[in-house]
């Protein structure tokens, strides 16, 4: 009889459902993963390590001894082995000391450094540790690696894009960042290497501000910066991440419990730990608090350390996010989840994010913040990502900012970077690869062609990409992983629907006519079908569709719950989904419809607010 497991351990034979549900939804069993910290002045150097479980919070017990008393040390980790190198002097300590994480006792010899470093970053995935940086004593760019199975010498890997130290190590399964750090004086770089080749790093985007002597952990797809010294002499206890998949900047999403620096940092999938570190009197401390990954926040207290422990500490755990959260080397990548994601919006402009599961019935909840709050723009989305454009953000001007968040983990947005015409009133569409940004008013009050467009993936500014039929705002958008229909408008209230082919940069193409003229329809789409709901004619209750992959006119499909206009609209491809708008008043009304049949929509539940003009996406519409 098959042992299936419980989801506190990962142990049994699991469902290939039960564990694609639990990397998706990010409780992945790492039950009783162990945290082990290294060094550090207490005010004097230290050999003893300290031993927590990262799972349950309660004070550090004493694991073993390290050969060398020391601070300044850099960490990594496998399942198996945590590392310990180089430490102060600076440029005079070379040594590699490991521990088998799972049995408590002392460090053994492992090798030496290529290079003898302090305040240097350590990160690792599962099969290779990475040490990066550090002190000389100059300041150095240098990249070395080991292979932790083995015993044996670091061997170079290449080279930073600037040399520094005291920076943060975070890693993926496949990828290693790092991040911040001193010159000495305090830097915002982030640069990247892959972690199975070897070579020079290369720019991944910027720091909140400038950052120095962080603590950092990663899960398997976002990393994570705790405290940092961000302009000369000023301390601060703010928390920031970074998707560590992509190219951009980080963002701020947090605080420490207690501010400090010049610590290092541990955790498992879920949790982020920071132990110990100097308070903003340059004292040591015993502190260790810890945060939720995906949703940031205010740290809570964990427990306590042994003793004081001030300067650089080397932590490392045999859960973080470069061993993959324990499945096949990496997470497997959640599209089609079917988490819907609603982005800014009026009554009054909010940075709000609301999220719910367009497979189940229910009220959205919070997700998180854009970095500013606006209304009237546009979003799309791929599987992973999604982008918040344009909009107004004080009337009437528009915007050409473009926020981006990951869809399936909490948090607050970050920059992707700008659109090249700014909107409002604009209308988004997207396949899995290319967004695209079409019409609006840019910038003033007459209405746009403009068509432009970004690869979602890829961090970077908006391009030209053609021009609409005519110029509008306020239209419905869906689509197709091929086609991208933009329907109906103002000014006044017209019919057509234009298509544009997204793999190919061109002017859009008549489609055909909506069944009742009017502005501001939601759309949503399976595959092969598009769908628009409401407007304003005055407002309408009518739901049209069409077939995306002819021409032709609409077709009616029934009604919605009550006359509505400027809703959101999104699917998981099977069912499509309105949220909000006004009916005439603003409302916080979801409701549904099944997209390959007829019939009215029904209601699904409610937002956490009532919502206008919000942009509504998710990893699973039809472009997808």
């Amino acid at each position: 009889m098959a042992n299936y497991p419980q989801l506190d351990n990962a142990k049994g034979v699991w469902k290939l459902q039960e564990i694609y549900d639990a990397v998706v939804g990010g409780y992945w069993p790492n039950h009783a993963s162990r945290g082990l910290s290294q060094g550090g002045g207490s005010p004097s150097d230290i050999t003893q390590i300290d031993e927590i479980t990262i799972s349950s919070a309660g004070n550090a017990v004493d694991f073993g001894d390290c050969a060398v008393a020391n601070a300044g040390r850099n960490g990594y980790s496998s399942f198996v082995r945590g590392m310990f190198t180089g430490g102060t002097p600076a440029g005079s300590q070379n040594g590699i000391e490991y521990v088998t994480i799972a049995a408590r006792g002392n460090a053994a010899d492992f090798g030496d450094l290529a290079t003898s470093v302090d305040l240097a970053a350590g990160t690792s995935n599962s099969i290779r540790g990475l040490t990066a940086g550090g002190r000389t004593p100059s300041m150095s760019n240098v990249i070395q690696y080991v292979t932790m199975a083995s015993v044996g010498n670091a061997t170079d890997f290449g080279d930073l894009t600037q040399a520094r130290m005291q920076l943060a190590g975070l890693a993926s399964p496949t990828r290693a960042c790092f991040a911040g750090g001193g010159t000495p004086s305090e830097v915002n770089t982030i640069d990247f290497v892959e972690i199975s080749t070897t070579g020079n790093a290369t720019d991944f985007g910027d720091c909140v501000s400038t950052r120095t002597t962080q603590a950092s952990t990663s899960s398997s797809t976002r990393g994570i910066t705790m405290g940092a010294y961000d302009s000369p002499g000023t301390q601060t206890g703010v928390v920031d991440f970074i998707t560590i998949a992509t190219q951009g900047n980080a963002a701020n999403y947090g605080d420490l419990s207690v501010t400090r620096i010049g610590t290092g940092g541990t955790g498992n999938s879920v949790r982020a730990v920071m132990m110990g570190g100097q308070n903003t009197s340059g004292s040591a401390v015993n502190t260790i608090d810890f945060g939720i990954i995906t949703t940031g926040g205010t740290f809570t207290d964990f427990g306590d350390m042994t003793a004081v422990r001030g300067s650089k500490t080397a932590q490392v755990s045999d859960s973080h996010g470069g061993l993959c959260d324990g499945y096949l080397g990496t997470r497997p990548p959640p599209i089609g989840s079917g988490r819907a994601l609603l982005m800014g919006g009026s009554s009054p402009k909010t940075t709000g994010m609301d999220t719910f599961n367009i497979n189940t019935l229910g009220n959205g909840t919070f997700f998180g913040d854009l970095i500013t709050g606006r209304d009237q723009g546009a979003a799309c989305s791929s599987g992973t990502r999604a982008l918040m454009m344009g909009g107004e953000i004080s009337a009437p001007a528009a915007s050409d900012q473009v926020d981006a968040t990951e869809i399936h983990t909490l948090g607050n947005c970050c920059d992707f970077g700008n659109l090249d015409v700014a909107t409002r009133l604009n209308i988004g569409i997207s396949n899995g690869t290319r967004g695209v940004n079409a019409g609006g008013t840019a910038p003033s009050a007459n209405p746009t062609d403009v068509i432009q467009f970004a690869t979602i993936a890829t961090m970077g500014n908006f391009s030209d990409f053609g021009n609409l039929t005519q110029a509008r705002r306020t239209a419905g958008a869906t689509g197709s992983d091929t086609r991208g229909l933009v329907a109906g408008g103002t000014p006044g209230t017209f019919n057509v629907i234009d298509y544009i082919t997204f793999a190919s940069a061109s002017d859009a193409t008549d489609f055909g006519d909506l069944s009742v003229a009017r502005a501001a329809p939601a759309g949503c789409s399976s595959p092969t079908r598009a769908v628009f709901g409401g407007g304003y004619t005055p407002y309408t209750n009518v739901i049209d569709y069409v077939t995306i992959a002819s021409t032709g006119n609409a077709q009616d499909f029934g009604d919605l719950l009550a006359n509505s206009s400027g809703m959101g609209g999104t699917s998981n491809k099977i069912r499509g989904v309105f949220t909000g708008g006004y009916a005439p008043s603003v409302q916080n009304v979801i409701q549904f419809i099944t997209i390959a049949s007829t019939g009215n929509s029904q209601d699904f539940g409610d937002l956490s607010r009532n919502w206008a003009y919000d942009c509504t996406v998710s990893d699973a519409h039809g472009g997808i």
